[in-house]
């Protein structure tokens, strides 16, 4: 394990800056705003701003006042933060993220869990956190063989974090691959983990089984599936090009800073809880230092390719993999966002975890580590208060 600074090379600001001066932009059809994907004046404002306006030399000096380390497993390098609070007996929580996201998702989390008092918290509420990079995402390298899928990141972030920083039971938390890798965790190694905290975006999760023998799906299921299947028709065109060909879609997102903006910011729009007004939820910095990660480090490809990954696993699907009567023991929480793309009845996951409680915020989207830290922490405080 060893230190590590983010330092972006001045040479590869420039090329940026470069490319999105000499940007070739495509036509719009008036009036459709955001109905056809981003939309075209936003999308030259923003980059407007990334040109002239937006300053990573600022952000990347504040993100580094964070600890940060590079340490390897299963031969790839993992980069992570290891923020350690200052009050005894404080939980080791691990926070993953998903796509579109990056480590710097979780940024603002980060001083409310180890220092609670700074929001009015009690220091008896404290973490010690740890927030790895997702194998191929940002400043962790990029798997250069098959198989690095969600459940082989569990594997992983379990080796983290009692082989690598020596503790002996922790916490996790997660949203998007995120809440996959998080429920994995509690999968399987129910006597190390203190609890799983997770968004509901449960499509990543762990599934239930619904074979022969299984209890027949209640009209509120059966509406979560019909409604997950319209959005998967209606929205899930970016998931299908990542779980089929990302290598195909690469070309364009790697060499095109406008590519790339255009694929990601439509998508904070359309999951995070803004009504429309992306700008009510997050500001363009903050869109613009997750853009600068993944033009920097060049990781679009091997963050897509993580789709592809958990849909052609070799020995079974990712998504079927509970047996008959099989549930995760460990003590699980999954809070419901008004504004994420998914509302799964809690009868669903009541098939999968053992020992359930639920929450549903009053606001808040896909990316709520970032719309709303403080209402995300509390739920965690709240959760992992009685299992101390």
């Amino acid at each position: 394990m060893n230190l590590f600074k983010i330092d972006i090379n001045e040479e590869i600001l420039k090329d940026l800056k470069y490319r999105l001066e000499n940007t070739r932009w495509p036509d719009e059809i008036p009036g459709l705003e955001w109905q056809l994907g981003t939309n075209l004046d936003y999308l030259k404002e923003l980059v407007e701003y990334w040109k002239n306006d937006f300053d990573w030399q600022k952000h990347e000096t504040a993100l580094n006042q964070f600890d940060h380390f590079i340490t390897n497993i299963e031969g790839l390098k993992i980069h992570f933060i290891h923020q350690k609070s200052s009050h005894k007996d404080a939980i080791p929580i691990v926070l993953t993220h998903g796509w579109p996201g990056t480590f710097y998702e979780m940024h603002k989390m980060i001083p409310l869990l180890t220092n609670p008092e700074i929001n009015g918290g009690n220091s008896t509420d404290s973490f010690d956190v740890i927030v790895p990079s997702l194998p191929g995402y940002g400043f962790s390298s990029k798997p250069t063989k098959h198989g690095i899928n969600i459940r082989e990141t569990a594997k992983m972030w379990h080796s983290l974090m009692t082989d690598t920083l020596g503790y002996k039971r922790y916490a996790a938390y997660g949203g998007d691959i995120g809440t996959g890798v998080t429920s994995q965790l509690g999968y399987m190694y129910p006597d190390k983990i203190i609890g799983i905290h997770m968004i509901a975006n449960l499509i990543n999760g762990l599934q239930p089984y619904l074979g022969p023998g299984s209890k027949s799906l209640s009209k509120i299921e059966q509406a979560h599936t019909n409604r997950t299947k319209k959005w998967m028709a209606e929205e899930g065109g970016y998931y299908r090009m990542h779980s089929t060909k990302p290598q195909t879609l690469s070309y364009g997102l790697n060499d095109s800073p406008v590519g790339l903006a255009s694929w990601i910011i439509e998508k904070y729009r359309a999951w995070s809880d803004c009504n429309g007004d992306i700008e009510s939820s997050f500001t363009k910095d903050e869109l613009l230092i997750t853009l600068t990660i993944y033009w920097a480090t060049e990781t679009i490809n091997s963050s897509i390719r993580m789709y592809f990954e958990y849909q052609n696993l070799n020995d079974e699907n990712i998504y079927n993999n509970l047996k008959k009567s099989e549930k995760i023991n460990t003590p699980a929480r999954i809070v419901v966002f008004p504004g994420d793309i998914s509302d799964p009845p809690k009868e669903w996951a009541d098939r999968v975890y053992n020992s359930l409680s639920w929450q549903k915020m009053s606001k808040g989207g896909h990316f709520a580590a970032l719309e709303e830290p403080e209402l995300l922490v509390n739920d965690i405080r709240e959760f992992f208060r009685i299992l101390r």
